[in-house]
């Protein structure tokens, strides 16, 4: 949102962070009528040392007045809870690893919250992330934030035509020290909060011990590439593919190993089998249990409203998960109900449950749910 525009009534997400609390300065320094809601998406625990929402909500609220704005606070509790909480332990239960960021943006940050700003009278909506749109004639593209470090595009690539139409992205055009500078120079009380990490209803309290309390769970065997017992797990819904920590088991010996060391190479969640209730473990990073050529995603969700089509490209990149550097792919089948992606370079832990994000160059394309990763005689190209 680099060009001007004229002024209009835009209502900012303020979730207490800096990066919405520069958004909204910014959106007033343009001339707009700025009002800040701060969601409230958690109630469970919520006087717990774990989940922050009371903190944040003083912090969002003393933004709101050194900015001169309003801010009201909204609870979508109910109805996080029934569209993002609910499938994120349907997942889990199904020993798939989901990401309940993904489908919270889709779900209320851009739909409950957008339909509530929408009956305020505003025109446009606005949030913290670091991603950018731009019309490209009767299109909106969602494009990368200027900070790739930062870049949340992966994280908003379920938004649809209409909700992207009326989104802004402040900071998207930024970095994130210029953003930390701005509050600093403005007098934010927040300028120096620490980033949030993760999700509410976690917080930073133990994960087994959280998921325990809405998921039933059975200890079953943990085996390795041989077929071997090395251990016991505690549930194959608290493991995900790639995971090191927390597996308790130790270094067993690899006699005549020919990577060398393989009794001291770590031991890394390889593969779930749900229906005999056993986890697989491997030891070594670059173990080929851990690398997939190819994947299969599902549930597709294009920003455009429909898959790429006509001359399909061919050097597409995609993110697996977040924080990973665009791989380069090529996209196969039509897309509409499923895709299959391969990969120049096989993909490490490609996890059931997590996105596969599409991307042409700096525009997000959109993605799915991957379902399974796949080996190239399984893809048949």
């Amino acid at each position: 949102m680099s060009q001007a525009v004229k002024p209009q009534r835009v209502v900012v997400g303020l979730s207490g962070g800096v990066d919405s609390a520069v958004s909204a300065w910014l959106l007033k320094q343009q001339g707009h009528e700025v009002v800040g809601i701060f969601m409230k998406n958690w109630e469970d625990d919520d006087d717990s040392e774990y989940c922050s929402s009371n903190i944040d909500f003083v912090d969002a609220a003393a933004v709101a007045d050194v900015i001169g704005i309003e801010i009201e606070h909204v609870n979508f509790a109910s109805e996080y809870k029934d569209r993002v909480f609910a499938e994120f332990l349907r997942e889990y239960q199904a020993g798939r690893t989901p990401n309940p960021d993904v489908l919270c943006n889709a779900e209320i940050k851009f739909k409950a919250f957008l339909d509530h700003a929408m009956r305020l009278g505003a025109e446009r909506i606005a949030t913290g992330h670091y991603a950018r749109v731009r019309e490209q004639g009767k299109q909106v593209q969602l494009l990368k934030g200027l900070d790739p470090s930062k870049d949340q595009s992966y994280f908003l690539h379920r938004l649809n035509q209409s909700q992207l139409a009326r989104t802004w992205f402040p900071v998207g055009e930024l970095r994130k020290t210029q953003v930390r500078q701005i509050a600093t120079d403005i007098g934010l009380p927040n300028a120096r909060k620490k980033d949030s990490t993760g999700i509410c209803f976690i917080g930073e309290r133990p994960f087994r011990e959280f998921l325990s309390r809405y998921i039933s769970h059975e200890p079953g065997p943990i085996k390795d590439d041989r077929g071997r017992v090395i251990g016991r797990h505690v549930g194959l819904s608290f493991y995900t593919l790639g995971q090191r920590q927390g597996l308790g088991i130790g270094g067993v010996k690899e006699k005549g190993a020919q990577r060398g060391g393989g009794e001291h190479l770590p031991w890394f969640v390889a593969h779930k089998d749900i229906e005999r209730n056993t986890l697989y473990a491997v030891q070594g990073h670059g173990h080929p249990w851990l690398l997939a050529p190819a994947l299969c995603a599902q549930d597709l969700s294009w920003v455009a409203g429909h898959a790429p089509v006509g001359d399909r490209p061919m050097n597409l990149g995609a993110k697996t998960r977040y924080r990973q550097v665009d791989s380069a792919c090529r996209l196969l089948g039509d897309a509409e109900d499923s895709l299959v992606l391969e990969f120049e370079q096989a993909q490490w832990a490609v996890t059931p449950g997590q996105s596969a994000v599409l991307y042409d160059g700096e525009v997000c394309l959109g993605g799915g749910v991957i379902a399974q990763a796949l080996q190239t005689e399984t893809v048949g190209v």
